[in-house]
This record gives C-alpha cells, sequence and structure tokens, in this order.
C-alpha cells in the first residue's frame, strides 16, 4: 500500500468516527434535554411576548393621559362657573322684581329693559361655553339633577314632577354644576310624614 492510500484509508475512519458521533449526540439531544436552538427559539419568542404586552400597556396608558387631559380641557371652567352663577341669579331676581311695576314709569321700564339685556348677553355668554340652565318646571323630578325643597299639593299637577323652581340649576358639558332647587307636587293619597322626628 501506498502512502497515498494509507492517508484516504486513514481519512474515511475519521469520517466514520465523526458520523458516528454526531449520529449518538443526535440520539442523545432527541432523548432527553432540548437543543441550544430550541432554547434560544423559547426565549425570543418570551421576549417577543414581552415587548407585545410593554407596547399594549403603553397605548393604555397613553389613552388614559388623553382622556385625562380631554376631561381637563373640558370641565376647567367648572370653578369659575359656580362663580358666575350667583350673577345670573341676582339679574333673573331684579328681572322678577321689576316685573309687576309697568305702571311706575318709564325709568322703570328702562332699567327693566337694560337688565334683561345684560342677563340675555350673559347667558349668551354661558352658552358659549356649554353651560346651561336647568330649569325643570313641569317636568318629573329627577334626584341626579334636582333638589327637592319641599312637598305641595298640587292637584293639577301630576304627583312627584316639578311645580315651582326656587332656584335654577345649571350643567358645564352636560356635568351638573349646581342642582335646581324645586318643590315637588305630593300625591293627594301620599301617608303624612312626621317632620318632628
Amino acid at each position: 500500500m501506498s502512502a497515498d492510500e494509507n492517508r484516504n484509508e486513514q481519512v474515511e475512519e475519521e469520517l466514520k468516527a465523526a458520523e458516528a458521533e454526531a449520529a449518538e449526540d443526535a440520539e442523545g439531544d432527541s432523548a432527553g434535554e432540548p437543543s441550544e436552538t430550541e432554547a434560544l427559539q423559547a426565549q425570543v419568542k418570551e421576549y417577543q411576548e414581552q415587548a407585545l404586552r410593554a407596547q399594549a400597556e403603553m397605548q393604555n396608558v397613553r389613552r388614559r393621559a388623553e382622556l385625562d387631559v380631554e376631561k381637563a380641557h373640558k370641565f376647567a371652567l367648572e370653578k369659575f362657573v359656580k362663580e358666575l352663577l350667583p350673577v345670573a341669579d341676582s339679574l333673573e331676581k331684579a328681572v322678577e322684581s321689576i316685573e309687576g311695576q309697568e305702571a311706575s314709569g318709564e325709568l322703570v321700564a328702562s332699567i327693566r329693559e337694560g337688565v334683561e339685556m345684560t342677563l340675555n348677553l350673559f347667558m349668551n355668554s354661558l352658552g358659549k361655553f356649554n353651560v346651561e340652565q336647568v330649569n325643570p318646571v313641569g317636568e318629573p323630578f329627577d334626584p341626579q339633577l334636582h333638589e327637592a325643597m319641599s312637598m305641595v299639593p298640587a292637584p293639577d299637577a301630576e304627583p312627584n314632577s316639578v311645580v315651582a323652581v326656587v332656584q335654577k340649576g345649571y350643567t358645564l358639558n352636560e356635568r351638573l354644576v349646581r342642582p335646581a332647587m324645586v318643590v315637588v307636587a305630593k300625591a293627594e293619597d301620599a301617608p303624612k310624614i312626621d317632620e318632628q322626628a
């Protein structure tokens, strides 16, 4: 045998030994513990799921922050509106107090006209900022919008309906700023309530 043939045989034996060793490793890998690539793939999948969860959480936080900012813009005027409501009440009372005095003269009529114009201007200004008046005369009593001051017998009104408004209520962007103070019709056959208790 020549040196080349010996070398070829030796290389063939080494290849066969390497193949046998690789086959043994493959059998050992599939029989017991997961291979390194499977472990890495599982780890990559876990990191992808974590990234998706973090992205979803960030979207939720962003959405909540946008809602909070929107509410802050929408209801920022609430304290300011509460401070202005007594002005509207005073102007309304002024108009009501002058109503029966048309015979008193031209001065009273012009004062009344001025106060009515001021009141209308004021109410229009409030309306531009979504402040709306709650004047529920004739409507059913709603404890969400009205505050009952008293109950009176009213044969020509529906029971539990508003007969009179003592003080008008107001809403800002459909959120109650001040409830309307009302007088409610009592049902005729309603039991007497002992208010002394």
